[in-house]
């Protein structure tokens, strides 16, 4: 009888020219399992150079890089490689920079901030999302945040907003129910409420999660 194969590592490349705050990243991953860091890197010029096409699965972007944004080195990879998946790192609470997307490249995107992200499961949580193709937002700064007065978002139910912000999170639907103690036939339920009074195509194939992340993301401000 032959053993199982062990499921694939996701391939992750990081990009932070900060050498600590690099070794760090590095460990987490590797303290993790599940993932393997193929390469590591500081700066824009090194990336372009060492990620090819098949390389990484993920790579882990910071905004700010000594010769270059991480935001349009972003854009430049996943122009060749539609299926890479992006987690923006950054010092600066600027998380609206998403909505800056071209949307030929909007999807697969994640955003943690450096200084409000401290739990290391958010990190892996956002690495295989971003995998996945999901838009993930960082939990703690979507905690300061509030709809602006007028927007489709301010028409949501208080579950409704609770569970899009969840959604922009990237919890599947099993997620949110265990989180809320809720049934997923009832998330399900709120999901779709949240698409119809958003205006968002259900269509599978245009990723309605995506779109009512960055929904909320261009919808809300800060919390008075």
């Amino acid at each position: 009888m032959t053993s199982a194969t062990p499921p694939r590592r996701l391939r992750v490349a990081v990009v932070e020219d900060q050498p600590l705050f690099r070794s760090m990243l590095e460990r987490s991953f590797a303290d993790a399992g599940g993932f393997e860091v193929v390469t590591s890197l500081g700066s824009a010029v090194e990336a372009r150079a060492v990620l090819t096409p098949g390389v990484v699965d993920v790579v882990v972007l910071d905004i700010d890089l000594p010769d270059g944004n991480g935001i349009a080195l972003g854009v430049t990879l996943r122009r060749s490689q539609p299926s890479l998946g992006v987690l923006l790192l950054s010092a600066h609470d600027a998380m609206d920079l998403l909505l800056d997307l071209p949307r030929d490249v909007a999807h697969g995107w994640g955003y943690l901030s450096k200084t409000s992200t401290t739990s290391e499961a958010t990190l892996l949580h956002a690495v295989r999302a971003a995998a996945a193709g999901e838009t993930v937002l960082d939990p703690a700064l979507l905690e300061r945040v509030a709809p602006r007065a007028g927007s489709s978002v301010a028409r949501l139910t208080q579950r409704q907003y609770t569970v899009l912000r969840l959604l922009a999170q990237g919890l599947s639907n099993a997620g949110i129910a265990a989180q809320l103690g809720i049934t997923e036939k009832s998330v399900q339920n709120h999901v779709y409420a949240v698409y119809t009074t958003l205006g968002i195509d259900t269509d599978p194939a245009r990723n309605p999660r995506v779109s009512a992340a960055l929904r909320l993301l261009e919808e809300t401000g800060p919390a008075l």
